[in-house]
């Protein structure tokens, strides 16, 4: 393990057993992730909300009047996956939904300026682990980060 690697990494590890040489990077991957989203979740939680609420809000507020087949598409999630989130962030009247002038089966969604409140809030909280991430490691270790992640993603099509 990196001598600069977190006593609360070390510590949530340390019950752990290794089967793979990759097993560390994996659980660093699973803390980090949750240490970055952990403030957000918080957050939303207060709202009544989870995760999978900020995922549509976070879609919808980079693609307005996105369709629902296209933010399936983008969050990779199936339309009954999508259906309760949607449904509440509708509900709490964070996302609205009209008629495509195009083609009429098809809905368009945005957000409410209370859903931008929202996304944005959220958003910020994990923007600010990353930025504090990436401030902590440099220029360097951030670019390495995103190349690493975007070998991962490539890899997951």
């Amino acid at each position: 393990m990196p001598a600069n690697t977190s006593r609360a990494a070390d510590l949530h590890r340390a019950s752990l057993g290794k089967l793979h040489d990759l097993d560390a990077a994996l659980e660093l991957m699973y803390y980090g992730w949750r240490g970055m989203t952990l403030s957000a979740d918080r957050y939303l939680a207060t709202l009544g909300l989870s995760r999978a609420h900020h995922r549509v809000l976070y879609v919808v507020a980079r693609q307005p009047d996105i369709s629902i087949g296209a933010l399936i598409e983008i969050l990779g999630i199936s339309k009954q996956a999508l259906n309760r989130p949607l449904s509440q962030l509708q509900q709490r009247k964070l996302v609205t939904a009209r008629r495509s002038p195009e083609q009429h089966r098809s809905k368009l969604l945005q957000l409410t300026a209370e859903g931008r409140r929202v996304e944005q809030r959220a958003s910020g909280y994990e923007r600010k682990v990353m930025r504090e991430a990436f401030d902590r490691v440099g220029p360097s270790g951030a670019a390495a980060w995103i190349a690493v992640m975007q070998a991962i993603a490539d890899s997951s099509g």
